[in-house]
């Protein structure tokens, strides 16, 4: 019993001193990991000032871009989720599955998760 106790102190340990050996970058890929496993139901919504033109919904996960030429996060984000044609806060049938895109500087967008559905 005292040896299953010391293992998984160990094991525990090593973990935590993997972790804080990581970047920023590569704990929230982690953490982005995890949380595609719990599951989630994002929501991207577009704004035109302050009009909604575009809504995404279903989205499990939103990564950024990484530069090819320097290794540094960039300002863009991306994923899939349904287009929302006709913004009811539903996946109608006729609804398809889309890729997009997002500045974090040039477009005004809103993402958080949807309880409702």
């Amino acid at each position: 019993m005292r040896r299953v106790f010391l293992f998984s102190s160990f094991l525990s340990g090593l973990v935590l001193l993997f972790l804080s050996g990581c970047t920023q970058e590569e704990q929230n890929t982690i953490g982005r990991n995890v949380q595609n496993w719990t599951g989630t139901n994002g929501v991207l919504e577009i704004y035109a000032k302050d009009k909604l033109v575009q809504r995404f919904l279903r989205i499990d996960k939103m990564s950024t871009a990484i530069e090819a030429v320097a290794p540094f996060p960039s300002g863009v984000r991306y994923g899939y989720g349904y287009v929302d044609q006709n913004l009811n806060f539903m996946v109608d049938p006729d609804e398809k599955k889309g890729y997009f895109e997002v500045s974090a500087f040039a477009i005004n967008a809103i993402f958080f998760e949807n309880y409702t559905e």
